[in-house]
């Protein structure tokens, strides 16, 4: 069995695998991993690997130290099973790449955009020959309306939950509809742009803010909230036999 972490912005995923199964997911503080030996004690663990997207607390470094199985942390030079042409990869978001992984294991052979609407909201493509070619990064949907509420004095900071007419009828119905159609239509915008040079393109979408929209390119979309953690699994299973 496998124990895969995805340390992000906001929270930590902890996830055990049994080959390419996914057995227990759960979520905590990114700054302290309370429920790694209760996962541990709990299943026959072999190996491990773990992501983060933020520097690594002394308290989750010596959690990981006492773990009884060896653990992979992944960095830009930890290898993986397509071939990374991004530029800096030493700056880029492993969970952007293991994002990638985890597409190209499920759709080998296949234009792929990936997007992943968390903090951010990321873009990413890797072609048919297993080519990643980067990706773009936009604010995510909290972030869009955390910005408002911080850069427009008298804009009040809003949940995402709520009614959402096509023209807001007030000042929260309007940041609503605004941010969460702006992102629809940015998405949709990527998707199509994409398909157009790319005519078999298949879209992944994941991401902690369980984000869906309508769209008439349902058919050609697929929906892996758990697409980070099988990249993730995806690697350590590449690296260590």
């Amino acid at each position: 069995m496998n124990l895969v972490i995805d340390i992000g912005n906001t929270v930590a995923k902890l996830a055990v695998f049994d080959g390419n199964q996914i057995i227990e997911v759960l979520r905590g503080s990114n700054h302290s991993l309370d429920c790694l030996q209760l996962l541990y004690h709990k299943y026959p663990i072999e190996k491990g690997i773990i992501a983060s997207v933020i520097t690594l607390s002394k308290t989750i470094r010596r959690q990981l130290k006492e773990t009884p199985f060896p653990m992979i942390e992944m960095n830009y030079q930890t290898p993986v099973p397509v071939r990374n042409l991004y530029r800096s990869p030493q700056t880029l978001g492993m969970d952007r790449l293991a994002a990638v992984v985890g597409a190209s294991d499920q759709q080998p052979r296949k234009d792929l955009l990936v997007i992943d609407a968390g903090t951010a909201l990321t873009y990413e493509f890797v072609d048919a020959e297993g080519n990643y070619h980067g990706g773009n990064i936009s604010p995510g949907i909290y972030t869009r309306f955390k910005a408002l509420s911080a850069y427009c004095d008298k804009l009040p900071l809003i949940e995402k939950d709520g009614d959402r007419p096509e023209f807001g009828y007030n000042t929260e119905t309007a940041i609503r509809s605004g941010v969460i159609k702006g992102m629809e239509l940015e998405i949709e915008g990527y998707i199509t742009y994409m398909r157009k040079k790319y005519p078999g393109l298949l879209v992944f979408l994941t991401g902690g803010d369980k984000f869906s929209f309508d769209t008439n390119l349902k058919s050609i979309i697929f929906a892996d909230r758990f697409l980070v953690l099988k990249g993730l699994n995806r690697i350590l299973n590449y690296n260590v036999k």
